[in-house]
């Protein structure tokens, strides 16, 4: 079976729904946006503090595994990926961050012009609907709905007196002038409901007559004529595909399967390539290379039930939370579980932050009880530390010729002095303020790293042991103009006609914070590429 469209975007995640949603909006043309995942309607899905139920359920997540990591313990970090319609986008914790400015002008320095900050600001603005007044850091209007997040009246200005006495700053919007300090983060949701990238744009787009979506399609491999793109073949209900594009395929399946997609289609490093027998296109040595997450760890201390969301998990007054959302999409269920929000400097010499803390009334594993039927979990609070730039790169290969299989993932975590040096500062730091009244004085016993743990070997040891990714992976398809440099500053796949990649792949180097907003301005300003456009229109962000 063959089919056309002038435009096949591969991907519906972060980057990908906004590239199809951005390109269909020319009647002129016909776009298609393929789909392994389906279009899911669980309510759980629009339920903001739900989403530690969602991430953990097979139908909504690929549930990755990576590779034995060698400075971790050879531990296996778990990777979940969404699967479906709004890709990771569905089952994130909808933090929005776009990074450090002077992140992006980094990449300009890389030789990527148009990457700078004032390059980029213009796209996350035009994607914006922000929860204050438009001004020259946001935009009023766009699909993207950021909202403030409420804070609590119990643990949140106890916590924010703590850190104003310890000398921090402190932000009522951390994507202003500056990023560094304390506060309450932005959110994605809409209305009291997830703004997953599917439902603030992919949806509205679909009533467009010029964009199909083909959803349980799992792309096998590119097809390349003459150094050219010219189909995308796909597998769907165990029957093969192939769509023909008459102009550009976009490949948009993160940093996970888009180096996979390519390596199937013979496009990466042809040593590799030939291990696994299959014949290669174009060698092209960076696919898959330059992998990079955020290394994060949970510092846990046991807490007072009058700060912990331990009372809101009862399932009685947890019904009536519910009750609340699906009438007004108000409440607790309308927020996340999330206290406060941080980017902070480990060493003052530092130019911008190189962590990013976030500080919860609760642990990731709270779930409803009720008394004589379940006990709750332990009253708790926990800081996440999260380190923003790591030196360490890991990598995305192939596991078999089978693109039904998923790949093999090396974050490779904790890899270099200066990665293991940073959560040696961060873990003093932040027992500093866990001590540091009026906070110390509604918390108690250290559970994570524990009262033992106090030198730096015994802090070595413990990352180790409780190091994770703040799934935040990116890199492996990079930007860039050297050799090991896979896209141009177009996005074009170098040596291939009518091959770009849209994704959170392409980051040369990892942002400091959450990168979900920056897959979004790339899928923005991917599409104003591929019309040919230089700059944002921000007329068009409505």
């Amino acid at each position: 079976m063959s089919e056309t469209a002038d435009y096949i975007v591969v991907g519906a995640g972060s980057a990908g729904a906004v590239v199809a949603a951005r390109l269909s909006e020319d009647p002129d043309v016909r776009v298609t946006l393929i789909e392994a995942g389906r279009r899911e309607r669980n309510i759980l899905l629009e339920m903001p503090i739900a989403f530690p139920m969602i991430m953990s359920r097979g139908r909504y997540n690929w549930h990755y595994t990576g590779e034995p990591e060698p400075h971790a313990d050879n531990r296996q970090i778990r990777q979940p990926r969404g699967k479906a319609l709004g890709g990771s986008s569905m089952i994130n914790g909808m933090l929005y961050a776009r990074g450090n400015p002077r992140d992006y002008d980094e990449w300009r320095q890389l030789g990527l012009e148009g990457w700078g900050w004032d390059d980029v600001l213009p796209y996350f603005r035009k994607s914006e609907n922000h929860w204050g007044e438009e001004d020259q850091y946001h935009g009023k209007g766009g699909p993207l709905t950021t909202t403030k997040h409420i804070p609590d009246d119990r643990l949140f200005p106890r916590f924010m007196e703590t850190v104003t006495k310890l000398g921090y700053k402190t932000q009522t919007d951390h994507h202003g002038a500056d990023q560094e300090g304390w506060g309450s983060p932005d959110i994605n949701i809409h209305n009291g409901r997830r703004g997953s990238t599917a439902a603030r744009f992919l949806y509205p787009a679909m009533k467009r007559p010029n964009l199909t979506v083909i959803t349980e399609a799992l792309g096998s491999r590119v097809e390349v004529e003459n150094g050219r793109a010219v189909a995308l073949h796909y597998r769907r209900k165990g029957q093969e595909h192939v769509i023909r594009a008459e102009r550009e395929i976009i490949l948009s399946g993160g940093a996970y399967n888009t180096p996979q997609l390519m390596l199937l289609s013979g496009i990466g490093p042809a040593d590799e390539l030939r291990e696994l027998g299959i014949a290669t296109v174009h060698d092209l040595p960076g696919v898959g290379r330059n992998l990079q997450d955020h290394p994060s760890v949970a510092m846990i201390s046991g807490a007072k039930r009058e700060v912990s969301l331990t009372n809101e998990l009862r399932f009685d007054r947890l019904t009536l939370s519910v009750l609340e959302w699906l009438a007004l999409g108000k409440g607790r269920i309308a927020n996340m579980p999330v206290t406060a929000n941080g980017w902070l400097k480990t060493r003052p010499d530092l130019e911008r932050p190189d962590g990013q803390c976030l500080f919860q009334p609760t642990s990731i594993m709270a779930r409803p009880w009720f008394p004589g039927v379940k006990k709750p979990a332990p009253d708790v609070v926990a800081m996440a530390c999260v380190l923003l730039r790591p030196e360490g790169r890991g990598w995305v290969k192939l596991a078999s010729s089978d693109p039904a299989k998923p790949p093999r993932i090396l974050s490779n975590v904790l890899a270099t002095e200066n990665d293991r040096a940073f959560f040696r500062r961060i873990v003093p730091q932040i027992r500093e303020i866990f001590a540091t009244s009026p906070l110390a004085d509604v918390l108690t016993t250290e559970i994570m790293p524990g009262t033992d743990v106090r030198t730096d070997a015994e802090i070595d040891a413990w990352a180790r042991q409780a190091v994770n990714t703040a799934l935040h992976p990116v890199g492996s398809c990079a930007m860039g103009t050297g050799t090991e440099a896979v896209c141009d500053a177009k996005l074009r796949v170098r040596g291939i006609k009518g091959l770009r990649i849209a994704d959170a792949s392409v980051m040369p180097r990892i942002v400091g914070g959450n990168t979900n907003a920056a897959s979004i301005m790339i899928g923005e300003k991917a599409a104003d590429l591929i019309r040919g456009r230089e700059k944002a229109e921000l007329s068009e962000a409505a």
